[in-house]
């Protein structure tokens, strides 16, 4: 499945980039601007080596064609590393065409062995077309719907798409963490909160909170999760 379809902490502090203003915000042009104002290494959820996503991903044990999917994966270096880990089934997708069209630049050649989804995780399209998920990576996204209904949403469209055996790697604001991120309000989770989402057909198989440094050196409290689908 290659080719493209169309279609963050601590002390109540934002996370940096340009606020949001008004009540309303269209997510699309919010992050499409984001992506656009600020150098990759100048995002406040940068990371050089996703060592924490990574150690977990090996826990997996998942074969060289697992069906990988990246929620939310802007301009992550993960995709690349999930690359070199030999994975050859990743999807990445995004609210914000900007964020995969940089992250799409940094692969070079490498980027037609990804499945590019441009999609809205609280109104979902393309990705109720895509196949059944061996792992499902979430790194700071989940926690930006602080509505009962986009949550909902998002949590159907994961159990619709996780096949059973299949693992969910969450990373999101812990509850020590800010309350704003780039401007947007945030909701933050547990591991207990996550496994209530989730439900009795997922498993906790790890858990730890996480101590993230911002390019700018400020705190930001994450915790990391991983669940197993069993049923």
């Amino acid at each position: 499945m290659k080719g493209e379809s169309s279609g963050i902490n601590g002390n109540g502090k934002d996370c940096g980039t340009t606020p949001a203003q008004g009540a309303e915000v269209n997510l699309k042009e919010h992050w499409n601007k984001v992506y656009l104002s600020r150098a990759e290494e100048k995002l406040g959820w940068y990371e050089e080596f996703p060592q924490e996503s990574i150690c977990l991903i090996d826990k997996c044990n998942l074969p060289p064609d697992a069906v990988i999917l990246n929620v939310g994966a802007g301009t992550t270096t993960l995709v690349k590393f999930l690359l070199l880990m030999g994975y050859t089934n990743i999807i990445a997708t995004d609210i914000s065409n900007e964020s995969l069209t940089r992250l799409k630049t940094g692969l070079g050649n490498e980027k037609d062995k990804v499945t590019w989804i441009v999609d809205d995780l609280t109104h979902p399209v393309h990705l109720k077309n895509i196949p059944p998920v061996d792992l499902w990576i979430d790194r700071a996204v989940l926690h930006f719907f602080t509505e009962s209904k986009d949550q909902d949403t998002y949590f159907e469209l994961l159990k619709s798409k996780v096949r059973k055996g299949g693992f969910v790697l969450f990373a999101e604001f812990n509850l020590k963490g800010a309350t704003k991120c780039s401007g947007l309000p945030i909701y933050r989770y547990s591991g207990e909160m996550l496994a209530e989402k989730l439900g009795d057909n997922f498993e906790l198989t790890d858990s730890f909170e996480y101590l993230y440094f911002m390019p700018s050196g400020a705190e930001r409290p994450y915790i990391y999760t991983l669940f197993r689908k069993t049923n």
